[in-house]
Parts: C-alpha cells; structure tokens; sequence
C-alpha cells in the first residue's frame, strides 16, 4: 500500500513541476432582471508553488525507497 502511494505521489509531483497550474472559462451571470439575462465568460486560473510539486516528488521517492518488499 506505502509503495503504491509513493508512486501515486511521484505522478503527482512530477505534473506539478510540468504544470504550474492551468486556466478554466467559467460563465457567469452579469445581470438577471426577469426575462433579460446577460452572462458572460470569465477565465479563471489555479496555480500552484512549483516547490510544492518537488516536495510531492521528494517525498514519493523516500516512501518508495522505504516501503518494504512484500514476497
């Protein structure tokens, strides 16, 4: 189980390093008065520290590399 979580973690980190974040369109409503709607499309972007993906990385590599062997 450690060793799955370390390699889940691994994947994790290293997309994260990859891809510091990304954007997204979201529609919102702008004025909503009876039968007359306006909306419009707002971009919305979710970043993250790059060091949190190598803390991920970091910490995968040690659970891996302390996970024992199960035979």
């Amino acid at each position: 189980m450690n060793r799955t979580i370390g390699i889940a973690l691994i994947i994790i980190g290293a997309i994260m390093l990859i891809w510091t974040g990304f954007t997204y369109t979201k529609k919102e409503k702008i004025v909503d008065a009876g039968p007359l709607q306006i909306s419009a499309d707002r971009q919305k972007t979710v970043n993250w520290p790059p060091y949190l993906g190598g803390i991920l990385l970091i910490g995968g590599i040690v659970i891996v590399a302390t996970a024992k062997k199960s035979a």
